[in-house]
């Protein structure tokens, strides 16, 4: 008698196995994270701008008008016009500043507001990128990503784009896709940008003299309290025989993150390593910011690049193939 065909049994279907996505409630829930986390610097931003020496003319001298030093003439041109514009009134513009600040920082933190609050803060951002950050310096030829390059700001728009809060699409033959607004290629063009860029910086003539590195530890110990200036200028004085070799170290490492994680290499390492390079920069030539010292207006891009990687990570694809379940044949012999 002929064999019958070989079937499936019932609950093995037959085909090719399935992509299933494997990360969706975890992916959510760190999308969330990131969001939160945003929110709460967006409201240590508003916080920091009710200081007492921002509502008087040093906001307008020692925060506003020194971002023009280096720009071409009409980027220095409008920064100035702008900050004379707030001077007569500089107390109640602070106080509008930081209600908007404070604003995004509490839409952040409420989910069904979370939408309008990133296009707020985008919008928020790229005018303090301009006036307040005079475009991080880019234009400069000093900027540096150990000292606030490209600006903290612009920051703050490429984290909210990852943490946009866009459904997970559904799956395709290609797999479940990332969740962010920029989507997954974008996503990788803005980190690359943000990090190769930043190697790029560090390789300018200014930022390789060899005092470059110590002088920005200097600069961030001044203001500070007594244990931490005494913890950066002991820095600088050690690091100083080795300022152009560390910088270009660091450059180095900061083009393999870049490059690497953009790449999908070595994705938990290198994202890892991103963020450990982040506090770093924070805790030394950022000096936290200058949050200590009553002076200033943000956390600086330490804690922003670490946020970064947070949501680079949470919006990488997020698949995983499912194993091979092999049919058992079932033949019935003569």
């Amino acid at each position: 008698m002929p064999r019958t065909p070989e079937v499936a049994p019932p609950d093995r279907p037959a085909g090719p196995p399935a992509r299933r996505p494997f990360r969706g409630a975890a992916a959510s829930g760190a999308q969330r994270l990131v969001q939160v986390l945003l929110g709460l610097i967006w409201l240590a931003d508003g916080a920091l701008q009710l200081q007492p020496s921002m509502f008087h003319r040093g906001f307008v001298t020692g925060v506003l008008l020194p971002s023009a030093q280096g720009n071409p003439t009409p980027v220095a041109g409008s920064i100035t016009a702008m900050a004379y514009f707030l001077e007569p009134h500089i107390a109640a513009w602070d106080a509008l500043f930081a209600a908007t600040q404070l604003a995004i920082g509490a839409g952040l933190l409420v989910r069904r507001t979370v939408r309008p609050a990133l296009v707020a803060s985008f919008a928020w951002s790229l005018l303090v990128w301009w006036f307040g950050e005079g475009l991080g310096g880019l234009l400069t030829g000093t900027a540096s990503p150990l000292t606030g390059a490209p600006g903290a700001v612009l920051l703050y728009v490429f984290v909210g784009f990852l943490a946009w809060p866009r459904p997970a699409q559904s799956e395709g033959p290609g797999g479940a896709t990332t969740t962010d607004l920029l989507g997954g290629r974008w996503a990788r063009v803005g980190w690359a940008a943000l990090w190769v860029g930043g190697a790029a910086l560090l390789m300018q003539p200014a930022n390789l003299a060899g005092d470059a590195l110590s002088s920005a530890l200097r600069a961030a110990a001044s203001g500070q309290p007594g244990w931490y200036a005494s913890l950066l200028s002991h820095a600088a004085k050690a690091l100083a025989p080795y300022g152009v070799p560390l910088t270009i170290a660091v450059a180095v490492e900061m083009a393999l993150v870049g490059i690497g994680v953009a790449l999908g290499w070595r994705m938990t390492t290198l994202l890892g390593v991103a963020s450990v390079l982040a506090l770093l920069i924070w805790v030394f030539p950022e000096g936290l910011g200058g949050v200590l010292t009553g002076s200033g207006t943000d956390p600086n891009t330490g804690p922003l690049l670490a946020l970064a990687a947070l949501g680079w990570y949470r919006s990488r694809p997020a698949t995983q193939v499912c194993p091979a379940q092999a049919p058992t044949a079932v033949g019935v012999a003569a």
